[in-house]
């Protein structure tokens, strides 16, 4: 079933570090801090909309450190959403945080105003390349933050990126196996952008740090996407959101507004190509689920054009009987 969520952005509220890659108003398009009322009137806007679809929705705290903002304001907002939960509005209430900024007193205080869901921004496992990139917490507090949210009852979502400053491929996998091992409900990815007025637009301009291109990192996080998958976690974004101010806040990087669709077309080809493998050059039907055929295609039919090069002039159909991502092929002709 379809739902609302409405998204309210604590643009840099609370953080505790300036990270290498971070410039929140490029990314959410806000740089004022949301009052109590604004989370009052979105609200009721969702609502207004649809009450039956804001049902099985979320009001999100995102942007920030949400439990890292002062106390009393961060308790005004989660008491001005505090209306609009259940009884025929939201479901709860989602934030994310910095692993470190989660304890005990914290998971009380969440309890208390219904939020259900908390999303930690880990980005990294390596304690390494966290600390190249001033995330300022570590990898055991990202272990320790996820056993405790999960102990008190709490969905976890992790976000993780690619291509941060001094992490490579491997490093990515490794992270993605770290956070397969905490067992969250839901992932977010996060393709390295470098965007102006940040410590990594800096390092960039340098010459220090070379930034994925959208080829590189779509065909990593396929990857990524297919290893969540197959541990039946949830990936619930891959890559920056459109819209804000990130394409004029754009240097460099893996930014592309449909990046989610470019890994599904990777995986496509990749299974296609491999199905391909020992089979003569020549024409095939390509027959995927009914809901797939772009995907397969391509983006412009890039996969199309991709495998015409490698001696394959495939067509792709959709065959209704086909689930998941599963193929068949048949010579045309």
């Amino acid at each position: 079933m379809k739902h609302i969520n409405v998204s309210i952005f604590v643009p840099h509220a609370g953080c505790p570090h300036q990270c290498s890659f971070c410039n929140q108003k490029s990314i959410s398009g806000k740089s004022s801090q949301p009052t109590p009322q604004d989370v009052e009137d979105a609200a009721k806007t969702a609502l207004k909309y649809s009450a039956e679809l804001a049902s099985n929705g979320e009001i999100a705290f995102f942007g920030g450190s949400f439990t890292a903002i002062d106390r009393d304001y961060m308790i005004s907002l989660l008491q001005a959403a505090q209306p609009f939960i259940g009884n025929g509005g939201f479901k709860g209430i989602r934030i994310s945080t910095r692993p470190d900024a989660i304890n005990d007193e914290i998971c009380d205080i969440l309890k208390k105003y219904n939020v259900t869901a908390v999303e930690l921004g880990a980005q990294s496992t390596d304690d390494k390349v966290l600390s190249l990139n001033r995330r300022g917490h570590t990898r055991e507090d990202i272990i320790k933050a996820s056993n405790l949210l999960k102990s008190r009852g709490f969905e976890l979502g992790l976000q993780m990126m690619t291509g941060l400053y001094g992490s490579d491929d491997d490093e990515s996998i490794c992270t993605a196996k770290d956070i397969i091992a905490l067992k969250p409900k839901t992932v977010r990815i996060y393709p390295t952008v470098v965007l102006k007025d940040t410590p990594l637009a800096e390092l960039y301009q340098s010459g220090e740090y070379n930034p994925q291109t959208v080829e590189s990192a779509a065909k990593l996080c396929a990857k990524l996407l297919l290893m969540f998958e197959e541990a039946n976690i949830t990936v619930i974004r891959l890559g920056l959101h459109s819209g804000g101010d990130v394409e004029s806040g754009y240097i460099a990087g893996a930014y592309h507004p449909a990046f989610r669709e470019l890994c599904e077309n990777r995986i496509y080809f990749d299974k296609i190509t491999t199905a391909l493998s020992d089979k003569p050059h020549g024409k095939y039907i390509i027959f995927v689920p009914s809901t797939d055929i772009s995907k397969a295609a391509g983006q412009r039919k890039s996969n199309i054009t991709e495998l015409k090069k490698l001696g394959y002039d495939c067509t792709v159909k959709a065959d209704s009987s086909l689930s998941g991502r599963d193929i068949l092929i048949e010579t045309n002709g």
